[in-house]
């Protein structure tokens, strides 16, 4: 099954997505700064959140790997 049609899955890869785009805006910022339209301004949007949300996505990671863990 692929992440689209599953939703776990699909919540995983949003979350991963987000937490990428947001190290990387760390690391790199003139990258991510100079692309904030188009299809490559979704990767500044995503860091944006993982910025401005990051105690809530860290719980949603922390969520999810328990939640994989214990196979739900």
């Amino acid at each position: 099954m692929t992440a689209l049609f599953n939703f776990s899955s699909l919540l995983l890869v949003i979350l991963l997505l987000v937490c990428t785009c947001a190290y990387l805006h760390q690391l790199f910022p003139a990258i991510l700064d100079r692309n904030k339209t188009g299809i490559t301004g979704i990767f500044w949007k995503c860091a944006r959140i993982g910025e401005r949300l990051s105690p809530y996505m860290s719980l949603c990671c922390g969520a999810m790997a328990i939640s994989i863990f214990l196979g739900m």
